[in-house]
């Protein structure tokens, strides 16, 4: 199925007005099968909820999409929050405001960040289960809190420099680098560490896209012989491999290491909707070139959450970090939002906007 024709089950998201008397949520009908489609989605409408002694209201502004959401929806997550059970509401982070407050430590007004689940309100003990931050007003749009200043950001600055220990003029190769983490990893290597980036990327546009976000060259898996160019490009090796897709994509990298080099496992895209997961043949690799290849879950990073965003600030600030976000409009688009993901369709951090920006922030 070509791309317009499988998106095109989804273009019954068309911009619609959410009811601001009533809380609507999207909830899981059925486990997905293969790339997500429209019956793997239910729309549910319930009162909106009153917050008790201790508990905040909060209204829903943007939420972030991520791949791992269809795995938390077909019951194969193997990491985070629990797997999701048919009828629950979607797992999802957010940006929300504080509409009513009975909660001490909490204002009316304020914005955060944190677990709102795929709905337009939710009432909240602010726990540390739900990983709540207060966004700095400090005037970046809140959206960039759906995942540039999000949880898609730790990801893409825990990846590179607590796991990958990027070094000035490392040989480096970025798979997936017009996504959400890799347009964000490209330009961290390239404009803060200092490496040489080669990213790979899915079709002409794409590839265009990331030589602007910090790419010196591109690689089209989907035109060009990736191994081939891996040579071409790479003819001495790769000192930093930063992997967002898996499989046979890991499998060229792994072979092309030069000594002392470094892998991060981040994301395996191409295996998400696989029935086995790939089988790495080359491992060895990594011992005959005294390589580390490291893995890392974004949660665990999350003491690290306030530094972490002032760098990410600063970067953006300083013009070394362009942030990107494919924002969908409308929270009935938060399906083909999230199956843009798994059909190609993003570039950068894929978003839903649900009511766009704040009118007033503390």
């Amino acid at each position: 199925m070509s791309l317009p024709g499988a998106l095109s089950q989804f273009d019954t998201h068309l911009v619609q007005p959410i009811d601001e008397d009533v809380n609507h949520q999207w909830r899981v009908a059925r486990r997905p099968d293969g790339n997500v489609r429209p019956g793997d989605f239910g729309m549910h409408i319930e009162p909106i909820p009153e917050p008790a002694e201790g508990e905040v209201l909060l209204r829903t502004h943007y939420l972030g999409l991520a791949p791992v959401m269809r795995m938390y929806m077909a019951g194969t997550a193997r990491t985070g929050d629990a797997t999701l059970n048919i009828g629950d509401v979607i797992h999802g982070r957010g940006v929300a405001q504080v509409v009513k407050s009975r909660h001490p430590d909490w204002r009316e007004g304020e914005v955060v960040q944190g677990q709102m689940g795929w709905q337009t309100y939710k009432v909240s003990r602010m726990t540390s289960q739900e990983k709540f931050f207060r966004m700095p007003n400090n005037g970046l749009p809140a959206a960039l809190g759906a995942g540039v200043l999000g949880m898609t950001g730790l990801s893409a600055h825990a990846g590179l420099f607590a796991c990958g220990s990027p070094r000035e003029g490392d040989r480096m190769v970025l798979s997936g680098a017009a996504g959400g983490v890799g347009s964000m990893v490209g330009q961290m290597a390239a404009n803060v560490a200092g490496c040489d980036v080669v990213g790979m990327a899915g079709g002409a546009e794409k590839c265009a896209f990331i030589r602007e976000h910090g790419c010196s060259a591109a690689i089209d898996y989907k035109a060009d012989d990736a191994e081939a160019k891996l040579d071409e490009l790479r003819p001495e090796g790769i000192d930093l491999y930063f992997d967002n897709v898996g499989g046979e994509t890991l499998e060229a990298c792994l072979e092309r290491l030069r000594m002392n080099a470094r892998v991060v496992l981040c994301g395996s895209i191409s295996e998400y909707t696989s029935e086995e997961p790939f089988k790495l043949a080359n491992y060895t690799r990594l011992r005959a070139t005294e390589s580390v290849m490291r893995g890392f879950f974004v949660y665990n990073h999350l003491d690290r959450w306030e530094e972490v965003m002032e760098d990410i600030a600063g970067w953006i600030s300083d013009g070394r970090l362009k942030p990107v976000q494919d924002i969908e409009e409308g929270f009935v688009a938060m399906p083909r939002a999230l199956a843009n993901l798994y059909y190609g369709a993003n570039v950068g951090v894929q978003c839903c906007s649900v009511r766009g920006e704040p009118e007033e922030w503390l």
